[in-house]
């Protein structure tokens, strides 16, 4: 018995990275998963990595999953994507909000395209999917939505600063993934009644992922300061199956989470090591 068997489940970003392996965890657990991203081929993208591999390696283990191509930018693409899920599985149980466009532009020379477009992807999609699949959730009285942050989202407090602090171009980012913690409060305050969970994870460490690695977070896949992905997809999948009395409304930390719940033994990083976000505090 899988902990989402049966379960109708969404995961956005699915095409590599962290995405692709809570998808690859929740079809192991027995969800039925709609892989959603823009890259539905190798070589569609710069980046290694597409909703064609994710999908293969999920059936080929025994899993059930679908590719869905969509720029979730746009609420029309958000939308169809939810119907192509539904379609496919049924109504949605779990939506993961996982998707993100990051540009390290500092704000005096931020392009107003990339700020919208960025925007679009890492704050307002969460709103539009959320909205969409509680249109599922909320009359059946269940569901889980579990947004992914960043320790991005932990500002960098008051000056004066350190030479090297701020000029990293990291502050719109930040700031929608703060922007995204707080929303998902608000909305677990919203629909906690009607049996809905709502969540947020960020990882404890930064994860090695073809992102992180062409953005130099990590010198590499195998950067032995990294945390490995699955520590990731484990988060999420607690935080999607187990009862909203113990999680909703929670901020926290990949491995502070699951130290907590007794699934690992031992962690470091964010939320352990330091205090995490504000919102990760209440």
């Amino acid at each position: 018995m899988g902990r989402l068997d049966g379960k109708t489940v969404i995961v956005t970003g699915a095409s590599r990275g962290i995405g692709a392996e809570i998808a690859r965890l929740f079809a192991a657990e027995g969800g039925r998963v709609a892989c959603v991203a823009r890259t539905m081929r190798e070589g569609d993208h710069p980046l290694e990595g597409s909703l064609e591999h994710t999908v293969a390696m999920i059936r080929e283990a025994g899993g059930e999953a679908t590719a869905i191509a969509a720029d979730i930018s746009e609420y029309e693409q958000c939308a169809a994507a939810v119907e192509a899920a539904r379609a496919a599985y049924g109504p949605i149980d779990v939506l993961v909000n996982n998707a993100a466009l990051t540009y390290f532009i500092p704000i005096k020379d931020y392009p107003v395209n990339k700020w919208h477009r960025s925007i679009a992807v890492n704050f307002h999609a969460p709103f539009y999917l959320s909205q969409l699949v509680l249109q599922d959730m909320l009359p059946r009285k269940s569901g889980a939505i579990v947004n992914i942050s960043s320790g991005a989202a932990i500002g960098p407090g008051r000056g004066p600063y350190p030479e090297n602090i701020g000029r990293g171009g990291g502050t719109l980012y930040g700031a929608e993934k703060a922007a995204l913690e707080r929303f998902t409060q608000g909305l677990a305050s919203e629909v906690y009644h009607d049996g809905v969970s709502v969540t947020c994870v960020s990882p404890s460490q930064v994860v090695p992922t073809p992102g992180t690695v062409f953005h130099h977070l990590v010198t590499g896949m195998d950067d032995p300061r990294g945390e490995p992905p699955l520590l990731m997809a484990q988060a999420a999948l607690l935080l999607a199956t187990e009862p909203k009395e113990k999680v909703a409304g929670r901020v926290t930390y990949s491995q502070e989470i699951l130290l907590e719940f007794g699934w690992i033994r031992e962690g470091k990083g964010i939320g352990i090591d330091r205090k995490g976000s504000g919102y990760s505090q209440i």
